[in-house]
């Protein structure tokens, strides 16, 4: 017997019949003699739904009313869920955030996960109940308000639910059977993998990969939660669910239940990158600071960063940031031209981010060398280059994107994995 948490997102509860299939998995699992805590969304497209109203009341709203109202679509997925559970003969019932409770701090919309109280949640497990738990919400327990978690923000929840009842797995179900080496619909021989690091994931989820939300990797990473990427959409009797050991799909654990690494685990990409770059800026002790600080002030991430070798007493600074904050950083510099100097501000959106990671990065060389002679072999120029120990990223033209992408995933092997 083992102690789960079952996650299923917005697609995989879109409608009653999909809620009846996602029961059915939730009955395979009670069957097997585990006990289970299900996590869910709101139902696909119920939540940008309840985002439009907000908006359409008013543009600047509270966004402590926000969260009242967006957090809503899970409360009547977990209601829904726990009737069909009820209609099959299983003991459920539903839990809002605030219930357990899920405390969080009091940033409101993209609230931070404090501490998970499952202690009645595991009493219950005695009796053969299962928990159906309303995701993306929490509460800020000093104010007694709900917050939410943010976009994707169900992840999260079940990763920490996990952490919180000491499960022994987090299934985090999806609309795709586990994480590839890249997007599928851009390089068809993508391979599924069957295991992939903590720090790889993080990587791919921060750097493109639409699988997890970064927060919930980096939950699972600290509180050692094995998690594993699975389709919702298998059928719940299936034989090859019902026998002994990891499910299908990717497990996400320790890089020490990988055996043996491969120097590189997948390529990947984001299209919401955009390059700015500040031209003759004074090349002198402090200049960088009087940057990047009015950035951070204005609470923009700054990712890749290029500074040029000083001439004649001048160097230009080219970085990247979200694509939402461009106009925003722009501002941000314009607003402090006089105490930098700088001649000129230029930009452009039209740029992708391509990143290889891989854990095996650490004990070989000449990873870098391979991907930069390759993709000069088919004429992609290279705006700007970032790397740490796992990975290396590349900022070029987005017209290259898929081109780049397939390059990289067959010099690498892994169309062939």
């Amino acid at each position: 017997m083992a102690r789960l948490v079952m996650k299923f997102g917005g697609t995989s509860v879109a409608n009653v019949e999909r809620i009846r299939n996602v029961a059915r998995h939730v009955k395979r699992e009670v069957e097997a003699g585990h006990q289970v805590a299900v996590v869910v969304s709101a139902m696909s497209g119920k939540t940008n739904e309840l985002v439009a109203w907000c908006r359409e009341t008013a543009v600047l709203h509270d966004a402590r009313e926000y969260d009242a109202i967006v957090a809503s679509g899970e409360q009547v997925t977990s209601g829904l869920l726990a009737i069909a559970l009820q209609d099959m003969g299983i003991s459920a019932r539903s839990w809002q955030g605030w219930q357990l409770p899920i405390s969080t701090d009091d940033a409101h919309g993209a609230a931070r996960i404090l501490d998970v109280n499952g202690e009645e949640i595991i009493k219950r497990f005695e009796d053969g109940e299962v928990a159906v738990i309303a995701g993306f919400q929490g509460m800020h327990l000093p104010s007694g308000r709900l917050t939410t978690l943010g976009r994707g923000g169900s992840d999260t929840s079940a990763v920490a639910v996990a952490a919180g009842i000491k499960a022994d797995r987090c299934d985090i179900y999806t609309d795709v059977d586990g994480v590839y080496t890249t997007d599928p619909r851009i390089v068809p021989k993508a391979k599924r993998m069957d295991k992939i690091a903590f720090e790889e994931m993080l990587e791919m989820a921060s750097l493109g990969a639409k699988v997890l939300q970064v927060r919930s990797v980096e939950l699972a990473m600290v509180h050692k939660v094995r998690t594993f990427v699975r389709s919702s959409f298998t059928d719940p009797d299936a034989p090859e669910l019902k026998t002994a050991g990891d499910p299908p799909g990717t497990l996400i654990c320790d890089e020490e239940e990988i055996v043996e690494s491969e120097v590189v685990t997948g390529i990947a990409f984001a299209r919401d990158e955009a390059q700015v770059s500040i031209r003759r800026v004074p090349d002198k002790p402090g200049i960088a600071a009087r940057v990047f600080v009015p950035l951070a002030e204005a609470n923009i991430n700054v990712d890749m960063i290029v500074q040029n070798i000083s001439a004649e007493g001048f160097t230009d600074i080219t970085f990247t940031v979200p694509t939402t904050d461009f106009e925003r950083a722009k501002v941000a510099l314009a607003d402090v031209h006089d105490d930098i100097g700088y001649e000129s501000i230029e930009g452009a959106t039209d740029v992708v981010k391509i990143s290889v990671i891989g854990i095996g990065m650490r004990s070989h060389a000449g990873v870098a060398a391979r991907a930069f002679q390759a993709l000069s072999e088919r004429g992609i120029n290279i705006r700007a280059i970032s790397t740490s120990e796992i990975k290396i990223s590349v900022l070029i033209d987005a017209a290259y994107t898929e081109l780049a992408v397939r390059t990289l995933h067959s010099v690498y092997g892994l169309d062939a994995a």
